[in-house]
Protein backbone atom coordinates (compact mmCIF):
# COMPACT_ATOMS: atom_id res chain seq x y z
CA UNK A 1 0.00 0.00 0.00
CA UNK A 2 1.29 3.46 -0.94
CA UNK A 3 0.70 6.07 1.76
CA UNK A 4 0.34 9.69 0.64
CA UNK A 5 -0.03 12.73 2.91
CA UNK A 6 -1.00 16.07 1.34
CA UNK A 7 0.10 19.11 3.33
CA UNK A 8 -0.67 22.83 3.31
CA UNK A 9 -0.60 25.61 5.88
CA UNK A 10 -3.96 25.10 7.61
CA UNK A 11 -5.31 21.79 6.24
CA UNK A 12 -8.69 23.25 5.31
CA UNK A 13 -8.27 24.41 1.68
CA UNK A 14 -5.58 22.97 -0.59
CA UNK A 15 -4.51 19.80 1.19
CA UNK A 16 -8.07 18.70 1.89
CA UNK A 17 -8.94 19.43 -1.74
CA UNK A 18 -5.97 17.32 -2.86
CA UNK A 19 -6.94 14.52 -0.45
CA UNK A 20 -10.47 14.42 -1.88
CA UNK A 21 -9.32 14.70 -5.51
CA UNK A 22 -6.68 11.98 -5.16
CA UNK A 23 -9.10 9.69 -3.32
CA UNK A 24 -11.59 10.20 -6.17
CA UNK A 25 -9.00 9.56 -8.91
CA UNK A 26 -7.73 6.42 -7.20
CA UNK A 27 -11.28 5.12 -6.81
CA UNK A 28 -12.03 5.80 -10.49
CA UNK A 29 -8.97 3.73 -11.43
CA UNK A 30 -10.10 0.86 -9.15
CA UNK A 31 -6.97 1.27 -7.01
CA UNK A 32 -8.48 2.22 -3.63
CA UNK A 33 -7.03 -0.88 -1.96
CA UNK A 34 -3.52 0.16 -3.06
CA UNK A 35 -3.50 3.61 -1.45
CA UNK A 36 -3.90 5.30 1.91
CA UNK A 37 -4.48 9.04 1.43
CA UNK A 38 -4.71 11.73 4.10
CA UNK A 39 -3.87 15.40 4.67
CA UNK A 40 -2.37 17.62 7.35
CA UNK A 41 -1.23 21.17 8.16
CA UNK A 42 2.14 22.65 8.94
CA UNK A 43 0.50 25.08 11.39
CA UNK A 44 -1.82 24.68 14.36
CA UNK A 45 -4.15 27.54 13.41
CA UNK A 46 -7.05 25.45 12.10
CA UNK A 47 -6.65 22.22 14.13
CA UNK A 48 -10.05 20.54 14.41
CA UNK A 49 -11.64 22.66 11.67
CA UNK A 50 -13.57 21.10 8.80
CA UNK A 51 -12.73 21.81 5.14
CA UNK A 52 -13.20 25.41 3.99
CA UNK A 53 -16.66 26.09 2.49
CA UNK A 54 -14.99 27.18 -0.78
CA UNK A 55 -13.20 23.83 -1.05
CA UNK A 56 -16.41 21.95 -0.29
CA UNK A 57 -18.37 24.00 -2.83
CA UNK A 58 -15.80 23.56 -5.61
CA UNK A 59 -15.49 19.81 -5.06
CA UNK A 60 -19.26 19.36 -5.06
CA UNK A 61 -19.52 21.43 -8.25
CA UNK A 62 -17.00 19.07 -9.87
CA UNK A 63 -18.85 15.97 -8.62
CA UNK A 64 -16.01 14.91 -6.35
CA UNK A 65 -17.00 13.63 -2.90
CA UNK A 66 -15.50 15.57 0.00
CA UNK A 67 -13.53 13.23 2.23
CA UNK A 68 -14.67 13.65 5.86
CA UNK A 69 -11.82 15.46 7.58
CA UNK A 70 -10.80 17.64 10.52
CA UNK A 71 -7.57 19.61 10.32
CA UNK A 72 -4.53 18.07 12.00
CA UNK A 73 -0.89 19.08 12.17
CA UNK A 74 1.87 17.08 10.50
CA UNK A 75 4.21 15.29 12.92
CA UNK A 76 7.57 13.55 12.75
CA UNK A 77 5.63 10.26 12.97
CA UNK A 78 3.87 11.23 9.74
CA UNK A 79 7.23 11.56 8.04
CA UNK A 80 8.16 8.09 9.23
CA UNK A 81 4.79 6.50 8.37
CA UNK A 82 4.03 7.94 4.91
CA UNK A 83 5.76 7.14 1.63
CA UNK A 84 5.05 10.53 0.05
CA UNK A 85 4.53 13.87 1.77
CA UNK A 86 3.21 16.34 -0.79
CA UNK A 87 3.34 20.07 -0.03
CA UNK A 88 1.40 22.74 -1.86
CA UNK A 89 3.99 25.53 -1.89
CA UNK A 90 7.58 26.44 -1.09
CA UNK A 91 6.71 27.63 2.42
CA UNK A 92 4.96 24.31 3.14
CA UNK A 93 8.04 22.41 1.97
CA UNK A 94 10.28 24.49 4.24
CA UNK A 95 7.97 23.87 7.22
CA UNK A 96 7.63 20.16 6.41
CA UNK A 97 11.43 19.86 6.44
CA UNK A 98 11.51 21.67 9.78
CA UNK A 99 8.92 19.32 11.30
CA UNK A 100 10.64 16.21 9.95
CA UNK A 101 14.17 17.35 10.74
CA UNK A 102 15.05 17.31 7.06
CA UNK A 103 14.18 14.85 4.32
CA UNK A 104 16.76 12.05 4.59
CA UNK A 105 14.47 9.53 2.85
CA UNK A 106 13.54 11.95 0.02
CA UNK A 107 9.78 11.67 0.64
CA UNK A 108 8.90 15.38 0.47
CA UNK A 109 7.70 16.84 -2.84
CA UNK A 110 5.84 19.87 -4.11
CA UNK A 111 2.54 18.84 -5.75
CA UNK A 112 2.99 20.68 -9.04
CA UNK A 113 6.33 18.93 -9.59
CA UNK A 114 4.17 16.02 -10.76
CA UNK A 115 2.51 18.32 -13.32
CA UNK A 116 5.88 19.33 -14.77
CA UNK A 117 6.09 22.64 -12.90
CA UNK A 118 7.90 23.96 -9.88
CA UNK A 119 5.10 26.43 -9.23
CA UNK A 120 3.18 26.78 -5.97
CA UNK A 121 -0.50 25.87 -5.73
CA UNK A 122 -2.20 29.23 -5.16
CA UNK A 123 -3.68 29.54 -1.68
CA UNK A 124 -7.41 30.31 -2.00
CA UNK A 125 -7.44 31.49 1.61
CA UNK A 126 -5.82 34.65 0.25
CA UNK A 127 -7.00 34.69 -3.37
CA UNK A 128 -10.56 33.38 -2.98
CA UNK A 129 -9.97 31.65 -6.33
CA UNK A 130 -10.90 28.03 -5.67
CA UNK A 131 -11.17 27.41 -9.42
CA UNK A 132 -7.45 28.10 -10.00
CA UNK A 133 -6.57 26.02 -6.96
CA UNK A 134 -8.72 23.16 -8.24
CA UNK A 135 -7.01 23.25 -11.66
CA UNK A 136 -3.58 23.07 -10.00
CA UNK A 137 -4.63 20.34 -7.58
CA UNK A 138 -6.21 18.23 -10.32
CA UNK A 139 -3.15 18.54 -12.57
CA UNK A 140 -0.79 17.67 -9.72
CA UNK A 141 -2.88 14.73 -8.49
CA UNK A 142 -3.23 13.28 -11.99
CA UNK A 143 0.52 13.48 -12.50
CA UNK A 144 1.21 12.03 -9.06
CA UNK A 145 -1.15 9.12 -9.68
CA UNK A 146 0.50 8.32 -13.00
CA UNK A 147 3.89 8.32 -11.28
CA UNK A 148 2.68 6.13 -8.40
CA UNK A 149 0.96 3.61 -10.67
CA UNK A 150 4.44 2.64 -11.85
CA UNK A 151 5.17 1.42 -8.30
CA UNK A 152 2.17 -0.90 -8.17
Amino acid sequence: MIKVLFICHGNICRSTMAESVMTHLVKEEGLSDSFYINSAATSREEIGSSPHPGTVSKLRHEGIPVVPHRAVQMTLDDYNNYDYLIGMDTENIRNMNRISGGDPDEKIYKLLTFAGSGMDVADPWYTGDFEATFRDVMAGCKGLLECLKEEL
